[in-house]
C-alpha cells in the first residue's frame, strides 16, 4: 500500500475522528496498478445520522452564532492552507482517482480559489427593498437552509467539495460531506484542514462509505434541507425521489454529452488543443467532457487529420508519471469503456486515431486506449451516450441548422464549444444550443470559478459555482413592516 499521512479508515464528526459505528471498513484501489491503496471507512445509516444531528448543533450553536465576514475569514484560511499543502493534496488524488499529478495538483488549486472566491463573497450577498404598498417597508433577506448534504463524486472530488460544500458554508449552512467510496482521501483531507483552521464542531462532517448505505441515508434524511449531488441519470433520480418524500430542494448535475461545433471559418489553430484536450483530460471522466466534436464538411477532414496527429502522440501512465493520461477509475469503469469499443468495431465505425499503449503499463491497472472515431452517424450510441471514457466521436455537417439539430440531439445539455469567427453566427447559435453553458472560441474558460454551473433536461437543474450558487444555498424571506 502506498504512504497515505493519516488513518484514512475514520469518519469525522462533530469536529471528531473516529471508526464509524460498526467499524467497518472498504479497500480502496489504486487505478494505476489495481493493487490495494489503503481502506478506509464504510459508513452507515448511524454514522449518518450523527453527522447530521452534528451539523444541526453546529448550525443551531457555535458556527451559526458566526457573522458573514467570520465565515469568510475561515474560508480564507482553509484556501490558504490547502495551497501549502497542495502537493501532498494532488499526490493524494493523483493515486485516488488516477489523474497525472499536473491535473490533481490543477484541483489542489482551483479548490483553493473555490474557498478564497466563497470566503470573500460570505458578507456579500445582500437582500433587496422592495416598493410597495404606502405605510409598509418590504424586504428580503437571503437565509442560510440550515443542514445541507453533499454527495460528491469520484472524478473531481476536490473541484466538487469547493465549489459545493465552500457555498454552502459561505451561506452560513452546516455540512454533511459523502464522498464516493472510489475516491475519497482528498475529502478526508479536507476535513483535517477544517479542523486545523478552527473550523467549529460541526459545521463539516465527512461519512465515506457505499452509495447504497450511506448515500441512501443521507438522501432520505429526514434532517437535511438541501441536497447537492453530482454523479449519473439513474441515482440523481434515486436522490431527487428520497429528496421529495421530506420536501427537500436538490442540486443535481448528472453529465452530459457535450458537443463542440467547428465551423469552417473557425481559427483550428486555437481550436485544435480544446478540441482533444477537453475530450481526454482525466481519461475522458468529466461530466463536461467535449465527447462529440462536430465538423463543418470544408474542414472535416483536416481537423480529422490533425486531431488523429495529437493523439497519437498522447503519452499513458501511472499517476505519478504525470504524463498526458491515467488509468480510469476502477476495473468496472475500464469493463464499460472497452465495451463501447468493441461497439465501435462491431459497428464498423472509423477508428482514425488510437493512443499507443505501452507494453511497460502495469498489469493491473485499470488503462482504456484513447480513440478517436470519425464519421459517426450521430444517432449512433457513441454519439448519443456517455461513455466516461477518453473516447471522442467527430461528426461531420452542413451549416448552422444541421449543426444545431446535431448538437442539441441528446437527452444532456450542460456544456457547449463553438468555434467561428462569425460575430452573428457566435451569437446565434450560442443563443440556441441546449446547454447550461456556452463557450464561444474557447471551451471551460480555464475552470471558470466564477461562472455559473449546471445543465438543462437530463445533465440537471439548480447551478454551482459563482453567486448563483449562494442562492443555491440560500432561501429567500420576504418581511413586510406596516409602520403607518
Amino acid at each position: 500500500m502506498k504512504h497515505i499521512p493519516f488513518d484514512s479508515t475514520q469518519v469525522f464528526i462533530g469536529g471528531r475522528w473516529r471508526a464509524c459505528d460498526d467499524g467497518r471498513t472498504l479497500p480502496l484501489a489504486d487505478p494505476s496498478d489495481g493493487g490495494e491503496l489503503t481502506r478506509i471507512a464504510r459508513g452507515g445509516a448511524t454514522d449518518i445520522d450523527a453527522a447530521v444531528r452534528a451539523a444541526r448543533t453546529a448550525f443551531e450553536g457555535g458556527w451559526g452564532a458566526l457573522s458573514a465576514a467570520e465565515r469568510g475569514r475561515l474560508l480564507l484560511k482553509m484556501s490558504a492552507r490547502v495551497l501549502e499543502q497542495a502537493d501532498e493534496l494532488a499526490r493524494l488524488e493523483a493515486l485516488d482517482v488516477g489523474k497525472p499529478l499536473k491535473q490533481a495538483r490543477a484541483d489542489a488549486v482551483a479548490l483553493a480559489r473555490y474557498l478564497e472566491f466563497y470566503g470573500g463573497a460570505a458578507d456579500k450577498v445582500h437582500g433587496q427593498t422592495i416598493p410597495f404598498a404606502n405605510g409598509y417597508t418590504a424586504l428580503t433577506l437571503r437565509e442560510p437552509h440550515g443542514v445541507t448534504a453533499h454527495i460528491v463524486p469520484w472524478n473531481y472530488p476536490m473541484q466538487i467539495i469547493g465549489r459545493s460544500v465552500g457555498a454552502a458554508l459561505a451561506m452560513g449552512n452546516a455540512c454533511v460531506l459523502k464522498p464516493a467510496e472510489e475516491a475519497c482521501l482528498t475529502a478526508l483531507a479536507f476535513a483535517r484542514i477544517a479542523d486545523e483552521v478552527g473550523m467549529p464542531a460541526g459545521a463539516i462532517n465527512v461519512v465515506p462509505g457505499l452509495g447504497e448505505e450511506a448515500g441512501a441515508a443521507l438522501a432520505a434524511h429526514p434532517g437535511i434541507q438541501h441536497i447537492s449531488f453530482t454523479g449519473s441519470v439513474a441515482v440523481g433520480a434515486l436522490i431527487q425521489a428520497a429528496a421529495a418524500k421530506n420536501a427537500v430542494p436538490v442540486t443535481l448535475e448528472l453529465g452530459g454529452k457535450s458537443p463542440q461545433l467547428v465551423f469552417a471559418d473557425a481559427d483550428l489553430d486555437a481550436a485544435l488543443p480544446f478540441l482533444v484536450n477537453a475530450g481526454i483530460q482525466n481519461a475522458g471522466q468529466t461530466c463536461s467532457a467535449a465527447s462529440r466534436i462536430l465538423v463543418e464538411r470544408p474542414v472535416f477532414e483536416a481537423v480529422v487529420a490533425r486531431m488523429a496527429e495529437r493523439y497519437r502522440a498522447l503519452r499513458i501512465g501511472p499517476a505519478l508519471d504525470d504524463l498526458d493520461i491515467g488509468p480510469v477509475i476502477s476495473a468496472r469503469q475500464r469493463e464499460i469503456v472497452m465495451g463501447y469499443l468493441e461497439v465501435v468495431k462491431t459497428s464498423g465505425l472509423k477508428v482514425a486515431a488510437q493512443a499507443p499503449m505501452p507494453a511497460s503499463l502495469p498489469r493491473g491497472g485499470y488503462y482504456v486506449p484513447p480513440t478517436l472515431v470519425a464519421d459517426v452517424n450521430p444517432a449512433h450510441r457513441i454519439a448519443q451516450e456517455e461513455i466516461f471514457g477518453p473516447v471522442q466521436a467527430v461528426i461531420p455537417f452542413e451549416g448552422e441548422a444541421e449543426a444545431l439539430a446535431i448538437a442539441n440531439g441528446t437527452p444532456y445539455g450542460l456544456v457547449a464549444g463553438l468555434w467561428t469567427r462569425d460575430g452573428g453566427r457566435q451569437l446565434r447559435v450560442a443563443r440556441k444550443l441546449q446547454a447550461g453553458q456556452v463557450f464561444v472560441n474557447n471551451y471551460g474558460a480555464g475552470g471558470g470559478i466564477e461562472l455559473p454551473f449546471g445543465g438543462v433536461k437530463h445533465s440537471g437543474h439548480g447551478r454551482e459555482k459563482g453567486f448563483e450558487a449562494l442562492y443555491g444555498f440560500s432561501s429567500l424571506k420576504t418581511i413586510a413592516i406596516k409602520h403607518d
